[in-house]
């Protein structure tokens, strides 16, 4: 098994690409071990000392280390769990675990804003988010009001030096393009 590794922009993350699908469908972040323990690959790679977030897209593993820990002393063991999993035929979920993400929450919104949420919604998954996974995170909708759309940023893009110019000059810029409305953008 080959697993290729890419850099993000964010350069406390690396992405693990072990060249075959990790969490089709929704991707699933976690920050700390004790999340980790609905999956067995998340799990594996926070027993990795200075491992400090895991985050599951859908054919990357996208994981961040702690300060200072160096990719040089940690990268053989991460890719040593990840071989080891997929070499194992464990599930990446395990059994129960709900599919879903457990920090889903709840959005909000007006109920008269429900048009521009969809078309919110519509641009986020067919423009940011595929965008967003080739740096190894996701953007998630939280809500919208009085012209804000709260995002939620996961995996390399939590805690990236250049979140907030992919806010601002992309992601703002996108929105209020398209959307009539849509006036800033803010992460939480």
């Amino acid at each position: 098994m080959f697993i290729q590794t890419e850099v993000t922009p964010n350069p406390a993350t690396l992405k693990f690409l072990p060249g075959r699908d990790v969490l089709p469908g929704e991707p699933r972040d976690f920050r700390d071990a004790d999340m980790a323990r609905s999956s067995p690959l998340a799990s594996a790679l926070f027993s990795v000392d200075g491992v400090s977030g895991v985050f599951l897209g859908s054919d990357f593993v996208s994981v961040t280390k702690s300060e200072p820990v160096d990719w040089a002393h940690i990268k053989p063991a991460i890719l040593g769990a990840v071989m080891e999993h997929f070499m194992s035929g464990r599930p990446i979920l395990a059994e129960g675990a709900a599919s879903e993400p457990a920090d889903t929450g709840d959005e909000f919104f007006d109920d008269e804003d429900t048009e521009t949420v969809e078309v919110i919604k519509e641009l986020l998954a067919t423009r940011v988010r595929p965008a967003v996974a080739m740096d190894g995170g996701d953007i998630t909708f939280k809500g919208y009001k009085e012209g804000t759309v709260f995002l939620h940023m996961q995996g390399a893009c939590s805690g990236c030096p250049s979140s907030t110019a992919t806010l601002k000059s992309g992601i703002e810029n996108l929105l209020r393009h398209f959307v009539p409305g849509v006036e800033q953008v803010q992460q939480i």
